[in-house]
């Protein structure tokens, strides 16, 4: 993104030599501007964020609880994902093939990629509003990075502070992301260890990219939580009302826990492979046609959960973030067979959404991860705690490829009960990203997304 009387960070986060002199770059009164600025953008992106999630999550209980019971039904019947998703697949359709960036980036893509332009951002938000509520397994998460991204540069040149290189660009749109995703994943922490994961701990100019990171996102925090308390709406961010109780590993949770892991990998990154063969069909031709099919097929597995279990095919619906709270809270109510049927029926829709839909990959991973652990906690000796533990540490490494996030996160969701399985869930980690590089070394390289351009 260029353009004249930039921040004054060219060179500062680019190849300058002050990029490497850690002192001399946050002194410089450029990168204190471009702090000032992070600052300042992190509470309207907290609050286009807050709306956004609210919305969404509003939009979740109309479609999934209101609708059946004004329909007098009840609770949604075995086929209700079949017309839900239908209409998700007709919607979302004429956005990914006519609108600039096509609803976003491709999940199975991961929550990388250039950052989401101003010009995409209307096609993002009718992407992931309009469709995700509708029952597609993914998660807000990558969308809502999207918006931060977009809003911190719309921001930058509503007010004329233009970065002047692409390094500063970046920076503003990483803290723009940092500032929103932290909103959903409970504070600012994860978000920073998931940028100085992601940087590659470089150095002296991780700095340089995390302080902007985290002043962002920690304004946007405190606007955020302090708004949720106001309005009183619900967002649904990952979190555990309820988490099962704690217990001191023994040696059959690290006998069991370890293989349990290893099989976390799998499942996930067998359904991970789905979503990039669902990309190469969805991109030969015919996009339209084929994302409607794959929202179909998406339907279609919700159902057979519903008609295996008979429970509603709400469960293994959406991001899964109700369904992990029910988990944790009630994590010996679930029949094995139960959890068996979950798991197969989650990650194909999983993985079909990676490669065809729009939204987050890291919600949905954790349930099939946590789901897959609990399922292996009636083995003897493996307890409901560890398993629970090494399900989200797992899962979350084989999506992500970040080890270190996704054990924070495991010792976030889980609180002071997570300080006897630390041990468990970094060895689940380490495990995890060893298994599922080991099954992506050989695959084909995905393809790019068949996106229209958006501006940056």
């Amino acid at each position: 993104m260029g353009g004249g009387g930039g921040t004054g960070v060219s060179g500062t986060v680019g190849q300058s030599p002050a990029a490497d002199d850690p002192a001399r770059t946050l002194l410089s009164r450029g990168y204190l501007r471009l702090l000032a600025l992070s600052l300042c953008l992190g509470v309207p992106i907290a609050l286009a964020s807050f709306f956004f999630v609210s919305i969404q999550h509003w939009l979740e209980h109309q479609v999934w609880q209101e609708l059946p019971h004004a329909l007098g039904l009840g609770r949604a019947p075995w086929w209700w994902a079949l017309p839900s998703l239908a209409l998700a697949g007709l919607i979302l359709a004429p956005i990914v093939t006519r609108l600039p960036g096509a609803g976003g980036h491709i999940p199975v893509h991961g929550l990388g990629g250039d950052p989401i332009g101003p010009r995409a951002l209307p096609g993002v938000v009718l992407a992931a509003v309009l469709t995700l509520p509708l029952g597609v397994a993914l998660g807000p998460e990558a969308p809502l990075m999207a918006v931060g991204s977009g809003l911190a540069l719309l921001g930058v040149r509503t007010l004329r502070r233009h970065p002047a290189d692409a390094a500063s660009a970046s920076v503003v749109a990483t803290a723009g992301s940092t500032a929103a995703i932290s909103t959903i994943l409970g504070g600012p922490v994860v978000a920073a260890v998931m940028v100085m994961e992601a940087a590659g701990l470089a150095g002296p100019r991780l700095v340089v990219l995390l302080l902007p990171c985290l002043a962002a996102s920690g304004a946007g925090a405190l606007v955020f939580t302090g708004f949720g308390q106001w309005t009183g709406l619900s967002i649904g961010a990952l979190g555990l009302p309820r988490v099962p109780p704690d217990t001191i590993p023994d040696a059959g949770d690290f006998l069991w826990g370890l293989p349990a892991a290893a099989l976390v990998a799998v499942v996930v990154s067998v359904a991970h492979g789905v979503g990039e063969r669902t990309l190469r069909w969805t991109s030969a031709r015919g996009t339209a046609v084929r994302t409607v099919v794959c929202a179909v097929a998406v339907g279609v597995c919700l159902t057979a959960y519903a008609l295996l279990t008979g429970r509603s095919p709400e469960e293994a619906a959406l991001s899964g973030q109700m369904m992990l709270g029910e988990l944790a809270e009630n994590p010996h109510g679930w029949p094995v067979l139960t959890l068996v049927a979950l798991i197969l029926c989650k990650a194909l829709a999983w993985g079909i959404s990676l490669g065809s839909l729009r939204g987050g990959p890291i919600f949905p991973a954790v349930l099939i991860g946590v789901a897959t652990g609990l399922a292996c906690a009636g083995l003897p000796g493996l307890g409901t705690a560890p398993a629970f533990a090494l399900g989200v540490s797992a899962s979350t490494t084989v999506i992500t490829r970040l080890p270190l996030t996704s054990c924070v996160l495991a010792v976030l969701l889980l609180g002071r009960d997570a300080y006897n399985q630390m041990p468990l869930i970094v060895l689940a980690a380490v495990t995890a990203l060893l298994v599922g590089r080991l099954r992506t070394r050989r695959r084909p390289a995905t393809p790019a997304a068949p996106a229209a351009p958006a501006d940056a």
